[in-house]
């Protein structure tokens, strides 16, 4: 398999070339050549097979050039060893991806790329440096998955007060090869810095940068997983996908485009709408992004987007993906109204996933009769501030018991390449 970039098909690179620089020199983001399908025997079987197996029936053929067989079976049951739930829930299912370390569907993607990427350099004599933007939970997942990783240090840069506290101390509480950076912006700022960081000719000289964020097709491969897994065991079902960056939905994307048998996805974003504006216009504008309730998807100017065009025109992203978006008002209402009707406690982005099946039934958009998995992205205790006088104390799981212990340790910088080169070393 070979990966060129979306704003060029010159110089394809290998899966490990792709990986380990996640950014295209041109600036643009890594796509596979083809993308694979699953074997007959494997589609036939999802339904009933083990979750480390389909992980690596979905892995395989993407990496296969690059990482062995044997080598790559033994990182999968290394990365993935808690539950993947899939929960009926008031006649709908919920696909539960917060059991792993950080409590938060990032796991998926950041443990697997940690194994990769130590498997990868095995040879190198130079340290790797991580260098991952967050929103909330990808900053935890890459720390926890990275975390004691020999030759590979970390730096995440988060917007600062724009994460939840919990969130921050999965982030900045860990030390070790893992460092945190508190930008004064957005979400936005800090991908956008991480892009330039990439670009920069004299800070890659002192360097080895790669990334972590889902801008980085190792983050996706492994996240298509869980999408044939929920639809092995409820097959035609609408998926619907709580939306930011978009690296969440272009891997159920490339689930569905390996065979894996979903009727359609549903992209459910914030007020942050630019993806479900485009839906519906066919005019891609990005924003600023603006603050919400369920910060994780406060992004206007989504990178995967870039993917998700480069792989379907318009009018094909309109016959398998719709798009709506919540406000904070629905969103805090639906967590109560689950929660009452249900005794199940959502956090605000699956309950954003939750709404925008409501609007779209609402709205004779979406079967009453048609089957529906909610992908939930968090867990609900993760957001403490926005769920407890709603429903509630939600008991922190075992993982995250000892991470609000941590004491955060962060510099903060202003929104500029200059200081961030600064502090980064």
């Amino acid at each position: 398999m070979r990966y060129y970039s979306t704003r060029s098909k010159n110089d394809p690179v290998s899966f490990a070339k792709a990986a380990l620089t996640g950014l295209a020199p041109d600036g643009g983001l890594y796509v596979p050549e083809e993308i694979p399908r699953y074997p007959k025997n494997v589609l036939t079987s999802l339904g009933t097979m083990e979750y480390t197996d389909i992980a690596y029936e979905t892995i395989l053929p993407w990496v296969k050039d690059d990482i062995p067989a044997a080598i790559l079976a033994d990182m999968i049951h290394s990365a993935y060893t808690f539950d993947v739930p899939l929960v009926n829930v008031g006649g709908r299912q919920v696909l539960e991806l917060f059991h792993g370390p950080s409590a938060a569907f990032k796991d998926f993607g950041a443990r697997f790329m940690a194994h990769a990427f130590s498997y990868l350099r095995r040879n190198e004599e130079r340290p790797l440096k991580i260098l991952v933007a967050t929103s909330g939970d990808t900053g935890g997942a890459v720390a926890e998955g990275f975390f004691g990783m020999e030759g590979i240090t970390v730096t995440v840069l988060y917007p600062k007060g724009k994460v939840s506290p919990l969130q921050e101390k999965q982030i900045a509480g860990l030390g070790g090869n893992v460092s945190a950076i508190a930008v004064e912006g957005s979400f936005d700022d800090c991908q956008r810095l991480v892009k330039e960081a990439f670009s920069d000719v004299s800070l890659n000289a002192r360097l080895v940068l790669s990334s972590a964020n889902s801008i980085n097709i190792s983050r996706l491969i492994p996240q298509a997983a869980y999408y044939a897994s929920a639809a092995g065991k409820a097959p035609q079902s609408v998926i619907v996908v709580p939306s930011g960056n978009f690296g969440n939905l272009t891997a159920g994307l490339y689930a569905l485009k390996m065979g894996a048998p979903i009727e359609r996805l549903i992209a459910a974003t914030n007020i942050n709408k630019t993806v479900p504006d485009f839906l519906k216009s066919g005019n891609y504008e990005t924003r600023t992004s603006q603050a919400t309730l369920s910060s994780a998807m406060d992004v206007g100017a989504p990178s995967n987007f870039e993917r998700m065009a480069s792989h379907f025109t318009w009018e094909e992203m309109k016959g398998i993906i719709t798009g709506e978006s919540v406000s904070d008002e629905e969103t805090r209402q639906t967590i109560t109204d689950v929660y009452r009707q249900c005794s199940y406690c959502l956090d605000p982005h699956s309950a954003v996933g939750w709404k925008a099946v409501d609007k779209f039934r609402e709205s004779g958009a979406l079967n009453e009769t048609s089957q529906v998995i909610i992908v939930s992205t968090a867990h609900p205790a993760k957001f403490a501030e926005i769920t407890q006088p709603l429903i509630g104390t939600v008991p922190l799981p075992p993982s995250l018991v000892k991470v609000n212990e941590r004491i955060v340790k962060a510099v903060t910088v202003p929104a500029n390449l200059e200081s961030l080169k600064e502090n980064l070393y």
